[in-house]
């Protein structure tokens, strides 16, 4: 599909001041009509969204207070939450150490700072309520930037069904948690669409931001680059150029920080080797995957992230046979290969892979070609599992998710 921007319509004409009923109401200025009018196009998949995630709680809730385990505790304070809370109030290390899994410098920014403004404006919030208003909001901005990109490529009915599968996925109660993915996959989303429709000074800034939010914003840096210096081939334009070069300035900018907090310029890259992170290519996710399966009895959350990322590489060779878009290929390949490739630890991966949406992008464009009593059974056995899996996540399995 041809990229560009989505072309505009033509607005409505304006009564004048002076002829307006005493009374009526002052048109909305342009942008805020057109983004009233973009929600209301996006409002099925939104419920859609809310609903999938809503059942994820009414399963977990219950199950939690039968086995006495604090809701709010697991939601809003519990493994990674805890990590960002103690930055939003303490700060940074400012020395390397050398004790595995403890430096908070493997931690980037943007979030603890929106769970400290958050503390700020709103002064007497619980513990991590902070973080989780900022998860929930964004989860729902994410699920809209995920339907603007179905809805761009494939149609309404499509983007409602991503909208809709990427609140199903097996570790989707980290949705709603105090943790990163939502933040990551709003800028994500957002930056995808803004590339689509040609839009580059946001699809930087959008990405400079998701490199402030998680390591892997260096593929969505990457994404915003290859496309932009595609387009410069064509001729030389300001806008393409300002957007490559604001998109990696995020990740850089911390990295760069953390090198010279460190004293050293590969501070960051020694802090991640504290955390057992580094690219071997996929020797270690290769070897746990034969542990898993040939010499172990594997744990059912371990099976799970192994069939998550078995099935992520297919849904990405059924994207490059679709010949999705540039950027959602140079995206979610790179994220795939971040996420394979490390020798860090194996039960996260299938969080890790959260933002990868355009994964889902072949399955929701075949749901939504489907015969409706299909798709709907289909969906609803995904939401129920979803809402198992999730509960099993923070239930049963005794580790982070």
């Amino acid at each position: 599909m041809p990229y560009g921007p989505i072309p505009s319509t033509a607005a409505p004409s304006r009564v004048p001041a002076s002829r307006r009923p005493p009374g009526a109401a002052r048109p909305l200025p342009g942008l805020r009509r057109r983004a009233a009018r973009a929600l209301r196009h996006a409002l099925p998949a939104l419920l859609a969204y809310a609903a999938v995630r809503g059942l994820g709680l009414l399963v977990f809730v219950p199950w939690a207070h039968s086995e006495r385990r604090s809701v709010r505790h697991l939601l809003m304070a519990s493994w990674d939450c805890d990590w960002y809370l103690r930055i939003a109030s303490q700060g940074y290390t400012q020395t390397l150490g050398s004790a595995y899994d403890a430096n908070n410098l493997a931690f980037f920014p943007l979030y603890p700072l929106l769970i400290r403004a958050g503390d700020t404006l709103v002064p007497g919030l619980p513990r991590g309520a902070a973080g989780l208003g900022v998860s929930l909001l964004c989860s729902f901005l994410a699920a809209w930037g995920i339907f603007a990109v179905g809805d761009r490529l494939y149609g309404r009915r499509t983007g409602v069904v991503l909208a809709f599968l990427w609140g199903s996925l097996p570790v989707a109660l980290v949705q709603w948690m105090g943790y990163t993915e939502s933040l990551f996959t709003a800028l994500t989303a957002w930056s995808l669409y803004a590339l689509l429709t040609g839009r580059w000074l946001w699809a930087g800034s959008l990405a400079a931001l998701a490199g402030l939010t998680r390591p892997t914003g260096v593929a969505l840096a990457a994404a915003v680059c290859v496309t932009a210096l595609l387009t410069l081939r064509r001729g030389l334009s300001a806008r393409p150029l300002l957007g490559a070069l604001l998109a990696p300035l995020g990740w850089l900018s911390y990295v760069a920080w953390v090198g010279l907090r460190l004293g050293r310029w590969d501070g960051y890259f020694a802090v991640q080797k504290l955390w057992h992170n580094k690219w071997d290519g996929g020797v270690e996710t290769v070897r746990r995957m034969q542990a898993l399966f040939m010499t172990e009895r594997p744990a059912l959350f371990y099976a799970m992230v192994t069939a998550v990322l078995l099935g992520a590489v297919v849904l990405y060779a059924l994207g490059v046979a679709d010949r999705q878009p540039l950027p959602l290929l140079v995206f979610t390949g790179l994220l795939l290969l971040i996420v394979a490739g490390s020798s860090g630890v194996y039960f996260p991966r299938a969080r890790f892979l959260l933002p990868g949406f355009p994964l889902l992008l072949p399955l929701a464009a075949a749901l939504a070609r489907a015969r409706t009593p299909v798709a709907v059974t289909l969906l609803t056995a995904a939401a129920f599992a979803s809402a198992v899996c999730g509960g099993h996540m923070l239930l049963g399995w005794h580790g982070p998710p």
